[in-house]
């Protein structure tokens, strides 16, 4: 699937022309060097060298090590660092529509998933200038599933459970299976699960996977809840500040890492669901009762979003619908 490159004309005709000068630029990334966000980053890091004639060198900084995850968005607006990768809907408490690709049950596949980020991107975008913050590319996690160290199956079982929670809407879900929400950082699940920390988690086959979850639980549920997608954005200063053919450049570059990006995740959705087969996890389909108590937690959830973000809101989501 080819995935539409971002519009870029707008952005980069509203920058001013800077002068030429070689820059390195940092860039903080929450995840570890084995996962395949971090890995994309590391291909545009090598794009945007070789495509600037070295004026603009990356240097990659994954798994939290210069920023730690929360961090990462404020560092790049308020300039400490240029360019930087964050989950979207971490930024939900600061806007309805950064959480909307985590809506349970709304886009559950990859085409859907594509075709809510094309009638958001502008809302999106438009909300992150405001913060000077330009939006260079984004990419999904493998469609979200369900972790426990026991069998579930009618999802009654998650109740009184602890229950990872990384954003407002994983938080939010825990609540409506009557588990208890508890935040966790993708580095600190191992070590949250066999703690008894967390006893549960909604989250992709990748991090399963890279977080050998066959260590400390036993069963995974493809029930495929959602497709929450990386965000990289870059400083309008840092991009003010080089000039117009190396700008144009870096956002070439940054087409390619999100097409790259979206074709790696699709892989890593049937690689790593099998690693966590393969490694003894007992790998299934939600049985109906489990599929139908979820689905209705995912309507009260579209509900409760389509509330907070009102007219536009709505616009966005009858837009997706159609």
């Amino acid at each position: 699937m080819r995935i539409r490159a971002f519009a870029l004309a707008g952005g980069i005709a509203a920058l001013a022309a800077g002068p030429v000068l070689a820059q390195t630029w940092d860039m903080p990334v929450p995840y570890g060097d084995n996962n395949f966000h971090t890995q994309n980053h590391m291909q545009f890091a090598k794009d945007v060298a070789e495509a600037t004639g070295g004026d603009v060198q990356i240097t990659v900084h994954p798994a939290g090590s210069l920023f730690k995850h929360p961090e990462i968005k404020n560092a790049v607006r308020s300039g400490q660092v240029p360019i930087g990768e964050f989950l979207l809907s971490r930024l939900s408490n600061e806007n309805p529509m950064f959480e909307l690709d985590s809506v349970p049950f709304l886009a559950t596949s990859y085409e859907d998933a594509e075709k809510l980020w094309e009638v958001s991107r502008p809302k999106v975008e438009a909300l992150l200038e405001q913060e000077g913050l330009m939006v260079l590319y984004a990419v999904p996690w493998p469609p979200q599933g369900l972790y426990a160290d026991t069998a579930v199956e009618s999802g009654d079982e998650l109740k009184g459970l602890k229950f990872r929670a990384y954003n407002t809407a994983t938080e939010r879900l825990a609540q409506l299976v009557d588990a208890v929400p508890t935040q966790v950082e993708v580095p600190d699940l191992a070590q949250a699960f066999s703690t008894g920390r967390v006893d549960a988690m909604v989250t992709s086959p990748s991090t399963g996977a890279n977080t050998k979850a066959w260590d400390y639980l036993s069963h995974y549920y493809d029930v495929k809840a959602w497709l929450p997608k990386n965000i990289v954005v870059a400083n309008i200063r840092a991009m003010r500040s080089l000039d117009e053919a190396t700008r144009e450049a870096v956002m070439a570059s940054a087409a390619a890492a999100q097409e790259r990006g979206w074709a790696a995740s699709m892989e890593e959705t049937e690689t790593k669901t099998a690693a966590l087969a393969e490694n003894g996890i007992t790998v299934s389909d939600p049985s109906d009762t489990l599929k139908a108590k979820l689905e209705d937690v995912g309507a009260t959830m579209t509900a409760e979003w389509l509330e907070k973000a009102g007219d536009e809101g709505q616009a966005v989501v009858d837009a997706f619908k159609q």
